[in-house]
Formats: structure tokens, C-alpha cells, sequence
């Protein structure tokens, strides 16, 4: 039940002594709409949606904050494991040598790596998400997840461009989806294809009927080098397989863009969550909006920061809203971001696309994301029953974002 569903004197009326909490801020984002209106946000001791009601009926014990009240953030797209290569990646490499860097220098001590996974989610939660489209290539993440203080999909990255490699990679991205399937708590996993330029047919057969009704994620056309490589067989992605010792010369170009050549495959899924799309172009959404089967939710993620800090590119919302596309936001890994904080993410997107007004923004980092993720059941949004979480952000001017602007997790 939304807020628009008990309206002005709606017949709930909440006496001071009752144990619920009561938050009234100078606006409440609902996970849709933005309303303005003195209006109370209840909650049940757990932290459960009671409803949105006018303060005249919400009874006495309101605690009043200055600022916007929204559902916790969804982080549609992290790499968690790599939060201990923070700061160690030269920025704006472009992304064929920041791969061979990630590849080459995420290395380090257990010790570290295992802290830094601990910080950075602790600073995830501070910062209000509830709950993050992860991807996992090893068990690194596996005890922080055990604790339960985060939703987390476990996104299970198999990659492998050579053919005779398909077996061996499918097999360890098995093992490591049936033991993340044993997580407890909100956790959900798939097999996912790391990118289409690092995955061969033969792994792309082995993993697609692991597709079926489950939400899978991919890297997209973050480099305008990706579909070069699938157009004319040409471009710097040469120069990875050379980097890497990988005999491309199997490969013959589909002679179309990349998101055309694949997206079929993911045809089995209920969500697909398409990343980066730095480079994707109109006639790819138009590709995708007329292959979408019935019943699939196609969502595309914007990582603004890492863009920028990989290729120095921005991508292409205005043309993903023109289109009126499913956008989710993503912070990619501390190795392609200062930090892990969707605020940071929508205030990137505010400066270099004024004309977006904040009410979106949210809409994409909460109710948005909770559905790419098939976690809109309990998540992203002020509905009765729910249990979003509440973030308050301060400083907000004339509705839009400043530098001082700063999210809080209340519950």
C-alpha cells in the first residue's frame, strides 16, 4: 500500500504511547514520488512500513529531521572484493589497461583484502545502502556476507575467452554459486558472463541454462573498443589477448554491436541488468526494446564515477531516459571509484546533467535497483509491510544536491 492509498484523514490515527517511530522530514520520497506535505512516516519497532500519514493523525512522539527522508539505497552493480586495490589504479587508462591492472596487481595479502572488504562495507551501510549487486570471482566476500548486515546478489563471474578453457571456468564458477548458495539471510546468486569479449560460445552454453527466471548482470559497451572488436574483428582489445598470451585468431566478427550479439543469449532470465553502456548507441536500446521477451525487466546501470575515472566518458542517460529505459545505479569497485556511495553517484549525474531532477535519481536508487534485483519484495520503497530502510539527506538547495549534501541511515 503506497502513500497515495490512505490519503488526507485516512482512517489510522496513532496514539503517542504506541510502539511505533515516527518520522517527519521536510520531504519524503516514497521509492516513486516526491511529497511535500506534512506528512509522517511510520514505522513498527523493526523497522517495517506502518504507512505515510498526515501529521494530524500520526499522534504524538514525531521525530522531526531536516531533510529528505527515502528508502535505503540499491547499489546495482560493486565489486566488493576489489575495495583493496583502492587508490593503486592510475585513473583515465582506459579500460584495456585497467583490466590487465586489475588482472595483474589484485594480489595482496588475505589479511588485507578481508579488511578492506570489512571497511568498505561498513562504510556502504553508513552511507545507506541496503542492498548490492556484488561480483564475486573468489570466496573473499564469503565471511563478511555471513553476517548478514547487507543484501547482497551474489553475481557469479565466469569469464574465459578461449574455447578450450570453457569447462574449467564454468566448473569453478559452479563451485563457487552452490557455495554462496549457502549463504544465510538476503543473499541470492547467479552465474553471470563477465563481459562479451571474455566469454566464448562454448562458456556461454555451459552457463546459459543457469539463466532461467534468475536475475543475470554483464558488462556492456563500456569501451568504444568493444564493439569495434565484434564489428570489424579489429582495436585495442587485440591488444589485451596479445597482453595475456590468448590466441585470438578463432574469433570471426558478428559484423553487428555487441549488445546485438549477445543479448539474445540472456533471453532465459527475469532481469537483466546491463552495465556501464558508456558507448551504447540508439539503435542498440531500440534492438533491445524489440527483443525483450514478455515478462523480463531489462535494466540498464549507470557507474558515472568509474566512467569517468576509466575511460574519462560519460554515458548516455539523457538517451536512456528519452527512451524511457529502466535505469539502476551502480558504484563498480574502490579500484574505478573514490568511493562506494550512491549519493556520490547521483550528484556526479546532477552536475553533468543538470536537467535531471532529484525525484528520478532516487526513483533509480531505490525502487529501480530493488526490482533489477528481484529484491522489490521487501526493498526500495515506503510500502506497508516493507522493510527498505530510511535514509535522511541533508542540504539540499531549491531540490537540488550541493557539495554538502549528505546522506544517514536512520534505520
Amino acid at each position: 500500500m503506497m502513500f497515495e492509498d490512505y490519503g488526507k484523514g485516512a482512517n489510522l490515527k496513532l496514539s503517542g504511547y504506541m510502539p511505533f517511530h515516527k518520522l517527519q522530514g521536510e520531504e519524503i520520497f516514497t521509492g516513486t514520488k516526491l511529497i511535500q506535505d506534512d506528512n509522517v512516516l511510520v514505522l513498527a519497532e523493526n523497522g517495517e512500513v506502518e504507512a505515510i500519514i498526515p501529521k494530524e493523525d500520526a499522534g504524538e512522539n514525531i521525530q522531526e529531521v531536516e531533510g529528505l527522508l527515502c528508502p535505503g539505497f540499491i547499489n546495482a552493480h560493486c565489486h566488493l572484493e576489489l575495495s583493496h586495490l583502492h587508490g593503486l589504479i592510475p585513473e583515465k587508462t582506459g579500460l584495456v589497461d585497467f583490466v590487465f591492472k586489475v588482472i595483474t596487481e589484485r594480489h595482496h595479502s588475505e589479511e588485507k583484502i578481508l579488511d578492506s572488504i570489512a571497511k568498505a562495507e561498513a562504510k556502504m551501510i553508513e552511507n545507506g545502502t541496503v542492498a548490492v549487486g556484488d561480483i564475486c570471482n573468489n570466496l573473499l566476500t564469503y565471511t563478511q556476507k555471513r553476517k548478514g548486515n547487507l543484501a547482497y546478489f551474489n553475481f557469479i563471474e565466469a569469464s574465459g575467452w578461449l574455447p578450450s578453457v570453457s569447462a574449467e571456468r564454468f566448473s569453478r564458477a559452479l563451485d563457487l554459486y552452490n557455495q554462496f548458495g549457502q549463504l544465510p539471510g538476503n543473499n541470492k546468486s547467479a552465474i553471470i558472463p563477465h563481459a562479451p569479449y571474455s566469454v566464448s560460445e562454448d562458456l556461454w552454453n555451459l552457463m546459459m541454462p543457469y539463466f532461467t527466471d534468475n536475475t543475470v548482470s554483464i558488462h556492456n559497451q563500456e569501451t568504444t573498443h568493444e564493439d569495434e572488436f565484434f564489428e570489424k574483428g579489429t582495436g585495442d582489445f587485440l591488444r589485451l589477448y596479445s597482453k595475456m598470451n590468448i590466441d585470438n585468431s578463432f574469433h570471426t566478427p558478428s559484423k553487428e554491436s555487441s549488445l546485438k550479439t549477445y543479448f539474445q543469449k540472456l533471453s532465459k532470465a527475469k532481469s537483466v541488468i546491463l552495465v556501464h553502456n558508456t558507448f551504447t548507441k540508439q539503435s542498440d536500446i531500440e534492438f533491445v526494446k524489440t527483443h525483450t521477451p514478455p515478462g523480463q525487466l531489462v535494466s540498464f546501470c549507470i557507474c558515472i564515477n568509474a566512467n569517468q575515472y576509466i575511460e574519462n566518458a560519460l554515458p548516455p542517460i539523457d538517451l536512456f531516459i528519452k527512451n524511457n529505459c529502466n535505469i539502476v545505479l551502480g558504484t563498480d569497485s574502490l579500484a574505478s571509484n573514490n568511493s562506494l556511495n550512491i549519493l556520490d553517484e547521483i550528484k556526479s549525474i546532477q552536475q553533468k546533467f543538470p536537467a535531471i531532477n532529484l525525484s528520478q535519481m532516487l526513483q533509480w536508487a531505490t525502487i529501480n535497483g530493488a526490482k533489477a534485483l528481484q529484491m522489490d519484495d521487501k526493498l526500495g520503497s515506503f510500502e506497508k509491510g516493507k522493510k527498505p530502510g530510511v535514509n535522511l539527506i541533508s542540504n539540499i538547495k531549491n531540490g537540488k544536491l550541493i557539495t554538502s549534501s549528505v546522506v544517514k541511515k536512520l534505520f
